[in-house]
């Protein structure tokens, strides 16, 4: 059990407060915290390692980068935010934190705008026609869907053949232009588009037959939010299916491809479905790239009870 005398002296120390504070908002790697901090790699990294020794943050490999993330007690966190009234380093920490979080959005926007247009020209990794052909099995009979992250709307125009209403949601506007004029030329009158973030869509709550999250989720900020909020506008019985990258190693994919994450593991995709209440849960591995990096392509599929 961690001590918490020693958890109260350790935060007497205003720099470690400060990181307690950011790492308990978003998980956050050495790097961006030396942004936040303005303070040396040395400095911060020995701060997180006495933390991480009392067992009050955690970090998760991503990539080539640790991400930390604050594991304290819910009254120590209390007393921490109440001393935070004396840290006035803070107010300005919260604020950087936040320009943080904006840029990292900004980063996947500009690529989609760019991409506008393009799409089915340029080579997206994990978008496989054998990958969609099995999800499209799934939702022959769905009235409602939504494509969460459609992108130019390749499978939203397919989804629009069969459903009675289909609803595009993506975070560019330049895409969510150029999706609803391509709907419009080929007589779509189904297709809608809207432009939103998957972490909380423009939809209503419980209003949806079926969700579809092709391709997207590893660009998502938080991916758990995002099938959260697909479970949110999803009826009871409703389903949601995910289309994703295994995950990888390869890190141009951050730069290539904007991509936030590297893929997932069908033992993580299964436990952000479950942890979201979905129940009848699978996962399954369809289909693997023959070349060079060989992206697999990973389908979750959930129903709301």
């Amino acid at each position: 059990m961690t001590s918490i005398l020693k958890s109260l002296k350790l935060l007497c120390d205003p720099t470690r407060l400060r990181i307690m504070l950011l790492v308990d908002q978003e998980a956050l790697s050495v790097l961006e915290l030396q942004e936040i901090l303005g303070m040396g790699q040395s400095r911060i990294s020995t701060q997180l390692s006495h933390l991480k020794t009392a067992g009050l943050v955690t970090d998760e490999r991503s990539g080539k980068n640790n991400m930390y993330s604050c594991c304290a007690s819910p009254d120590l966190l209390e007393v921490t935010r109440l001393a935070a009234g004396e840290v006035p380093e803070v107010e300005a920490d919260m604020a950087s934190l936040r320009h943080l979080l904006r840029k990292r959005k900004d980063t996947a926007r500009a690529y989609f705008d760019e991409l506008a247009g393009r799409f089915g020209k340029d080579y997206v990794p994990g978008r496989s026609w054998k990958a969609l052909a099995e999800a499209l099995i799934k939702v022959l009979n769905y009235k409602i869907v939504a494509d969460l992250g459609a992108g130019e709307g390749t499978l939203a125009q397919l989804l629009a053949q069969r459903a009675e209403q289909v609803i595009a949601v993506d975070l560019s506007p330049k895409m969510v232009e150029f999706g609803q004029k391509l709907a419009l030329q080929n007589g779509l009158t189904n297709l809608e588009y809207r432009l939103g973030d998957i972490e909380n869509p423009p939809i209503a709550d419980q209003s949806l037959d079926l969700a579809v999250l092709s391709q997207a989720l590893h660009h998502a900020e938080h991916p758990q939010r995002a099938i959260d909020a697909a479970f949110r506008i999803l009826k009871p019985g409703g389903r949601l299916i995910v289309m994703d990258l295994v995950q990888h190693q390869f890190e141009e994919a951050r730069n290539l491809y904007a991509d936030r994450w590297l893929g997932f593991s069908e033992s993580a995709m299964a436990a952000m479905l479950e942890r979201a209440g979905f129940r009848e849960i699978e996962t399954v591995v369809a289909d693997r790239e023959a070349s060079s990096p060989n992206f697999q392509t990973l389908l979750g599929i959930g129903t709301r009870g």
